[in-house]
This record gives structure tokens, C-alpha cells and sequence, in this order.
């Protein structure tokens, strides 16, 4: 394991999880640069140690790695602690990115991309937990969400679906919440990058695509409705009605 780190007024522990040497280096002295902490593992076991031991504010995370690869290693990580983690992935096969977010992934990236543009994907990220943190210190007057077999509550920050919890990652509760605080009322791309990711600009419209895919495999197809050219709304189980509790 390779170690490099830096000092800033507000530290920041990333762990990079990448077995191509070179590339490793490049991201974490990017890291390093940004005057963050770097962790570097070469392989998913040895970044399943590392996360529990360092306890990171953000993970990235590539795909492919011996040992085991970034699927099952985020998979375990998460569900021990949660925190963000950004896939890279070298392929560009949706079925990749939507096992990546299945697992526990907040965001992806595909192989080659820009080293700005991954530090500006973290610096998204690691705003997204510190904007949900002082969220939820607000929320304690917000209600549930239930419209019946599917029931949503921001405070807990639970979903339960015919009354089995289901697992979301951050990025998956905060884009649901979104969408279902108004019903059948369409969100365009742009406007969800905006409010769920942070991102000012509409340059991850496909992320949106991605996650929305992660959130019908674990809900159902019916719950998101796709207006075609514009975005997504949220449409409850045909079955229930509203109720807000």
C-alpha cells in the first residue's frame, strides 16, 4: 500500500483503490495537490481493510482488481459504514455502472477521463455530505412519506417497500426523496444534478440515467416514469393513496 498526504485547514482522508501503479500515483498526487489525504490499496481486500481502519470521507474505487474486485469491496464497505464512493470503470457497458451503483456507489466515471474533472466529481460528492448532514439536523419536523406498500422517511432516511427495508445508497435516498416530495411532477436532468448531486453545470445528465436504472431494480420499474427528452417523476404504486405522517 502507497501512502502520500497532505495537510488543509478541513482534512480529508480519500482512499484510492486502483492496481495500474501509474495511475494510482497520478490520482493521489491530484489528491495530494487539492491538499487532501491520499490512501492508495491495489486490490479490493486490501481496500476493505483500509476503509475500516481509516474510516475515509470518500472512496474511489475502480472495477477490475485482483483479489477481489470493486463490486464485492463496496459492497462490504459500505455496508460497515457508509461513504461515498466514485466507480471508475473501463468500460462504458451500462449493465457496469448500474452493478457499480447497485453495490453502494454514489457517482461513476469511465476510463480515460479528465483528473480535473474526478477532483471536481469528489469535492461534488464530499459537498453532498456535508449539505445532507446539516439537512437531516433540519428535518426533524419533516414528515413521512408513505403512499402505502412504498414508505419513505427523510428523518431516519429509510425506505421500506411492502414493509421490507430496502437498501439505498445516499445518492439513490436523496434522488427518490426528490422526486417523491412531488408526485408525478417532472424533474428535468439538469434540475436533479442541481439538487441531488450538487453539480452546476449539465454535464452528467447520464449519471441521473444510471442512478434512476439502480433505483427501478430495487423498487420496480413503475416507480419512475420517464418523460422522454426531459427527465423523471415519480409515480406512487397505482394501488395507494397518498399520506404524509
Amino acid at each position: 500500500m502507497l501512502n502520500t498526504s497532505a495537510h488543509q485547514t478541513v482534512p480529508r482522508t480519500i482512499l484510492v483503490v486502483e492496481d495500474e501503479p501509474d495511475l494510482a500515483t497520478a490520482i493521489a498526487q491530484r489528491i495530494t495537490a487539492k491538499g487532501w489525504t491520499a490512501r492508495v490499496a491495489s486490490d479490493g481486500a486490501s481496500a476493505v481493510r483500509a476503509a475500516s481502519q481509516l474510516k475515509p470521507d470518500l472512496i474511489i474505487m475502480d472495477i477490475m482488481l485482483p483479489v477481489m474486485d470493486g463490486i464485492e469491496a463496496t459492497k462490504r464497505i459500505v455496508a460497515e459504514r457508509p461513504v461515498p464512493v466514485l466507480m471508475l470503470t473501463a468500460r462504458d457497458a451500462e449493465s457496469d455502472k448500474v452493478m457499480g451503483l447497485g453495490a453502494g456507489a454514489d457517482d461513476y466515471m469511465t476510463k480515460p477521463f479528465s483528473p480535473r474533472e474526478l477532483i471536481a466529481r469528489c469535492e461534488a460528492l464530499l459537498r453532498r455530505v456535508e449539505r445532507a448532514t446539516i439537512i437531516a439536523k433540519n428535518l426533524e419536523n419533516e414528515k413521512v412519506l408513505d403512499f402505502g406498500s412504498l414508505v419513505i422517511d427523510p428523518r431516519q432516511r429509510l425506505v421500506t417497500l411492502k414493509g421490507e427495508q430496502v437498501h439505498l445508497t445516499p445518492t439513490e435516498f436523496d434522488l427518490l426523496a426528490t422526486l417523491a416530495r412531488k408526485p408525478q411532477s417532472v424533474f428535468k436532468r439538469e434540475k436533479l444534478l442541481e439538487e441531488v448531486w450538487d453539480w452546476p453545470d449539465a454535464s452528467g445528465t447520464r449519471t441521473v440515467d444510471s442512478h434512476v436504472k439502480a433505483l427501478r431494480h430495487k423498487l420496480g420499474s413503475d416507480m419512475i416514469r420517464t418523460a422522454h427528452g426531459v427527465g423523471y417523476a415519480f409515480e406512487p404504486p397505482q394501488d395507494d393513496a397518498r399520506n404524509e405522517r
